[in-house]
C-alpha cells in the first residue's frame, strides 16, 4: 500500500512540475545555488561516532592503505575507486594475488543511506561492513585484523590521528577505532543534485530533455520502478532498502536450489563463515538473502541498490551480468529473465512481470536513469556504446 501511496503522490508531484512549464519562470538569478544534498535527507550518524573534520581525513587515509592486504596491493579504494564513481566497472572485483569474487562492488557514493550493507544485506551499519574485506580471502586476505593494528599502532601518522581523533594509543587502539574512521569517510561520500532533483525538487523543466521526462513518466507507470526504487514528496533515495529476487543469477541453479540451500545450512550451523562462503563459491552466492537470514521466500533475493549515478557504475547487478542500463530495462521487461525465452525462476518477487514497453520506451526509461547523475560526478561520465540516446 505503501509503494502504491508513493506512486500517486510522485505522479501528483509530477504533474505539479509539468504544470509550472506553463507559467512564467523566475530570473536565472533566483535560482537555487548549487546544493549536493538536494534531493537527499541529512545523512544518518550513529550516537557513537560522530562525524569530525579530524576523523574523516583518518577515514580517508585508512580506505587508501594498500598495507592493509596479505600482498601490500589492495586497499578499499581498490574497488571502491574515487575516479570510478567509487566502484571498479567490474563485473565482479579482483583481491590480492589477482583473485575473483562473485559479487559486483556497490559504489560507496550514499551507501550512509543504506539501512543494511553488502548486496545480502549482512551487516547493518558501516562500521560493520568494513571490517569484512581485510579478512575476506579473496579480498585482502589476511588471516586476521592484527596485521592492521600493527601498522596503525606503530606509524607515526597514524599514532598521531589516532590519539587526536580518538584519544587512543597502543593497545587501547582497536579494529573498532579503524572501522569507525572508515565509516565516518564513507558518510561523506554523499551526492544528490542531480538533473532530475533540479527538475524534481526545483522545477528546472530545462534540466530533463524530452526523452528522458518521458523516461520519467514510465519510472512511475508503466515501467513500475519507483515501487522499489522510491521517490518521495520531499527526497529521493531511489531505493526501499529491502530485498527482491529479480530474477539475476539464481536463474542459472534454479534447478539446484534445494541442495544448495541444505548444504549452505548445514556448513552455516557448523561454523562456516557467510562471508567467505558467498564469496569464494558462485553457487552459494546466488542464495541472496538467504544466506543471511535462512528464509526461503529469500533465496535469491538481493538489496534494492539506489539508482543515484547509476550511469557511472556499470556492469549491473549484484555479479555485474548485465553490462548496460539498456539491457537491465529490457531484464525487467522480459518479466524478470534474460534471455526473454529463459524460464521464470520459481523464487521471483511477486511485484517482477513482463513490463509491455516498446523499444521507444525501453530507451527512455533508460535515458531518464542518466539523468540521475550528481553534478560533480558529471566529468566522470563517458559515451557508453549503444547508448546514446539523444
Amino acid at each position: 500500500m505503501r509503494h502504491f501511496l508513493l506512486l500517486i503522490l510522485s505522479a501528483a508531484r509530477y504533474a505539479d512540475v509539468a504544470q509550472a512549464a506553463d507559467t512564467p519562470q523566475p530570473a536565472a538569478a533566483s535560482v537555487p545555488a548549487a546544493n549536493p544534498l538536494l534531493g537527499l535527507p541529512p545523512v544518518p550518524v550513529p550516537a557513537d561516532n560522530p562525524q569530525s573534520p579530524a576523523k574523516i581525513a583518518l577515514g580517508d587515509k585508512l580506505f587508501h592503505d594498500k598495507r592493509f592486504s596479505i600482498d601490500g596491493t589492495i586497499s578499499c579504494a581498490s574497488c571502491h575507486d574515487g575516479s570510478k564513481a567509487f566502484t571498479d566497472n567490474l563485473p565482479v572485483s579482483v583481491g590480492h594475488h589477482g583473485l575473483t569474487g562473485t559479487r559486483n562492488a556497490p559504489t560507496v557514493i550514499n551507501a550512509a543511506f543504506y539501512k543494511f550493507q553488502f548486496w545480502d544485506g549482512r551487516e547493518q551499519d558501516l562500521e560493520g561492513q568494513a571490517k569484512g574485506p581485510f579478512i575476506n580471502p579473496v579480498e585482502a586476505g589476511l588471516p586476521s585484523h592484527q596485521p592492521i593494528l600493527d601498522i596503525v599502532r606503530s606509524d607515526p601518522d597514524y599514532k598521531a590521528a589516532f590519539k587526536e581523533v580518538f584519544n587512543v594509543a597502543d593497545a587501547k587502539l582497536t579494529m573498532e577505532h579503524v572501522v569507525k574512521a572508515i565509516a565516518s569517510f564513507e558518510r561523506s561520500i554523499v551526492a544528490g543534485d542531480s538533473a532530475f532533483d533540479r527538475f524534481y525538487f526545483q522545477g528546472d523543466q530545462s534540466a530533463l530533455n524530452e526523452q528522458q521526462k518521458r523516461g520519467f513518466q514510465l519510472f512511475l507507470g508503466q515501467g513500475r520502478c519507483v515501487s522499489c526504487h522510491v521517490i518521495e514528496q520531499d527526497q529521493a533515495l531511489f531505493t526501499d532498502n529491502r530485498f527482491h529476487n529479480i530474477g539475476i543469477g539464481i536463474n542459472a541453479v534454479q534447478d539446484d536450489v534445494p541442495r544448495l540451500a541444505q548444504a549452505f545450512l548445514e556448513a552455516k550451523n557448523k561454523g562456516g563463515d557467510v562471508d567467505q562462503m558467498v564469496l569464494t563459491d558462485k553457487k552459494s552466492s546466488e542464495l541472496g538473502r538467504f544466506a543471511v537470514t535462512d528464509g526461503i521466500s529469500e533465496i535469491g533475493a538481493f538489496k534494492t541498490p539506489t539508482l543515484r549515478n547509476i550511469a557511472l557504475t556499470a556492469p549491473y547487478m549484484h555479479d555485474g551480468s548485465l553490462k548496460t542500463l539498456k539491457e537491465v530495462v529490457i531484464h525487467y521487461n522480459n518479466g524478470g529473465v534474460t534471455p526473454a525465452s529463459a524460464p521464470v525462476n520459481p523464487y521471483l518477487s511477486g511485484g517482477i512481470r513482463p513490463l509491455n514497453l516498446l523499444d521507444s520506451q525501453i530507451d527512455d526509461l533508460a535515458a531518464f536513469l542518466d539523468s540521475l547523475t550528481s553534478q560533480q560526478y558529471l566529468k566522470s561520465v563517458v559515451a557508453r556504446p549503444g547508448e546514446n540516446y539523444e
